[in-house]
């Protein structure tokens, strides 16, 4: 596994590659991402994590963004210019917006039809 030095890092996208996200094409859009982070030359401030599930099964692909602790739904592998060109330029994209860490709590984005959460099976 490699170290990765992190001294410069800005951002950390958390990419979810759970059974749901994959279905909708997870994979797809983690290498869109890291692509587009690649042809702007920006691996050294933003760093890429695929994660396990997130949680937000019916928000799929679920993509979250630190430290700005913006959660993005429904992410496609075009979306990952506009995505990244949003972090890079320090705006969000809005239009993708599920969740946002304000004022020390997360408050879902009421312009969305985002929805309220899925029961976990045990």
């Amino acid at each position: 596994m490699a170290t990765w030095d992190f001294s410069e890092l800005k951002h950390h996208i958390l990419i979810c590659n759970g059974a749901s996200c994959l279905r909708n094409q997870g994979d797809e859009v983690t290498n869109a991402i890291r692509a587009e982070l690649n042809r702007r030359g920006l691996d050294e401030v933003i760093h890429t994590t695929r994660t396990r599930c997130n949680g937000r099964c019916h928000d799929a692909c679920v993509t979250i963004v630190y430290p700005e602790g913006i959660w993005y739904k429904d992410i496609k592998p075009g979306d990952a210019k506009a995505l990244v060109q949003s972090i890079a330029s320090g705006a969000a994209l809005d239009k993708k917006i599920s969740h946002s860490y304000q004022h020390h709590q997360f408050v879902r984005n009421k312009e969305n039809s985002v929805i309220k959460g899925v029961k976990k099976y045990r």
